[in-house]
């Protein structure tokens, strides 16, 4: 995941907008108070946890945002 090439506005606009869902979220459904907007998330660290433990729909936008060219072949994922 460290070497490939990602649309890194294009997914930092898509971590900025699940920042601001979840911050919505806490406030108003767990009560906890606004803190300042947090926006500094590594964006390949994000995209490591949407691989690992993201929906199929999150991966398939993560998958859409990059520039590599991903190849299977002999059941290995190899990129371009």
């Amino acid at each position: 995941m460290d070497k490939i090439d990602l649309d890194e506005l294009g997914i930092k606009s898509k971590i900025e907008q699940e920042i601001a869902r979840f911050n919505k979220f806490r406030v108003g459904v767990l009560g906890h108070e606004k803190e300042p907007n947090n926006t500094d998330v590594d964006v390949r660290n994000y995209a490591k946890y949407l691989l690992k433990d993201g929906t199929i729909i999150e991966k398939r936008e993560l998958l859409y945002f990059l520039k590599s060219k991903l190849i299977l072949k002999d059941k290995k994922i190899i990129l371009e």
